[in-house]
């Protein structure tokens, strides 16, 4: 993406930020795909790591937008989010899932499977397969080894998010319609 349209896109609250995501095209190291799927998270969401404020593991959350924000979830899988909203620091919008087109080899290589639906389907998947770590946390993602390429307006999905236990109903989930790389379906 240019950087004043990824500029205007996340300064957006995030579930608007989330819904422009779909359809662009991530990559790391040149290792990456069209993302077709994302939720939404804000300060004052239960479900955030930024509901209780700024601690040694979310500032990055609390800093400059267009961030990445990594972290571990469950002690084992790195999830990657997208600082975003200029005017509610706290915000992100978590990158949940990608159709593969460029280095699918090395992410079959990383995931250790050769089905492409599940080398990027869900948050952990997608980290593994492009291999993002917490050594990427705080990077810019229009510096390298990032690269977000714009897309053109897509036909969005909308359903709750997935795994949470706190504001589970708010329906900040979103995902590219038809997609066969989704994590999981939308109801």
């Amino acid at each position: 993406m240019t950087t004043d349209t990824l500029a205007a896109i996340l300064a957006e609250p995030a579930e608007i930020a989330a819904r422009r995501l779909l359809g662009a095209r991530l990559l790391v190291d040149g290792v990456g795909g069209r993302i077709v799927e994302t939720e939404a998270y804000t300060p004052d969401d239960p479900a955030s790591h930024a509901f209780r404020g700024p601690t040694p593991r979310n500032a990055v959350m609390f800093g400059p937008v267009g961030r990445v924000y990594v972290y571990r979830i469950y002690g084992l899988h790195w999830c990657l989010n997208i600082v975003c909203d200029t005017s509610m620091p706290g915000s992100a919008v978590l990158i949940r899932a990608l159709e593969p087109t460029d280095g699918i080899d090395e992410m079959r290589e990383r995931r250790g499977l050769a089905d492409v639906r599940k080398l990027c389907s869900g948050p952990g998947r997608l980290c593994q397969a492009l291999g993002v770590t917490g050594d990427l946390n705080g990077t810019p993602v229009d510096h390298p080894p990032f690269q977000l390429e714009p897309a053109p307006p897509v036909k969005v999905l909308t359903g709750t998010r997935i795994g949470l236990t706190r504001a589970a109903e708010t329906p900040w989930r979103f995902g590219l319609a038809g997609s066969r790389f989704l994590s999981s379906p939308f109801r």
